[in-house]
């Protein structure tokens, strides 16, 4: 009887890392697909409701980057939570050169640099904000890094994108914006029903776990 429940208490740490090392793929695989997804659907403008100026559909994917950067940087810490974001960033950009990306047509090329800056430099600092704000109240953390990450994304990638093309690339922006602060509002519902699993990953005490 002691030898087994000596077993099982060594099995517990690698059970536990197991639990880490998924999440860890799982989160920089999606990164990976919503950053593709993204920079293919900015391309079309929402035809609806008179929004062709306005808005993007790529406005309506895009925030779930935020989404799994705050569950990275709360299972993991900032430093975890930018290799995520690197790793996000290679496949993101790799996929959306060979499958998104029209090289014949300059917009299709503004898009892909636009888009590659504007992730880069809005989820890191999205990590840093998150990590400065993790022990305030649930919420802050998140919609805080979430709200000044996107207007950084916004503003940085229409203006590499769409500057100078004859876009209407300021309405544009502002149209995304105001969905990007409504759904990073909504996947604040997400973040906190996850968020009793993902404390679990945070604070348990596996020693020297190398990601």
């Amino acid at each position: 009887m002691q030898n087994f429940q000596k077993k099982s208490e060594k099995s517990k740490p690698l059970s536990q890392l197991n639990h880490k090392m998924n999440l860890y793929y799982k989160l920089s695989i999606l990164m990976g697909f919503i950053v593709v997804i993204s920079n293919y659907l900015v391309q079309f403008p929402v035809q609806k409701f008179g929004l062709e100026e306005v808005l993007t559909y790529g406005a309506f994917s895009y925030p779930i980057t935020f989404l799994i950067t705050d569950l990275a940087n709360r299972a993991y810490g900032k430093i975890v939570a930018r290799k995520i974001v690197y790793i996000g960033f290679i496949i993101g950009i790799l996929l959306s050169l060979f499958i998104s990306t029209n090289f014949s047509d300059i917009i299709s090329i503004r898009i892909a640099i636009g888009s590659g800056a504007a992730f880069f430099v809005a989820q890191n600092l999205d990590v840093q904000i998150f990590d400065r704000l993790r022990r305030k109240s649930w919420f802050i953390a998140p919609l805080t890094s979430s709200t000044i990450g996107s207007v950084t994304d916004t503003f940085l990638f229409f203006s590499i994108a769409f500057y100078a093309t004859g876009i209407p690339w300021v309405t544009l922006a502002l149209g995304d914006l105001a969905v990007k602060m409504f759904i990073a509002l909504l996947m604040l519902i997400p973040f906190r029903i996850l968020l009793s699993k993902i404390k679990d990953y945070s604070e348990n005490s596996i020693p020297n776990i190398k990601l």
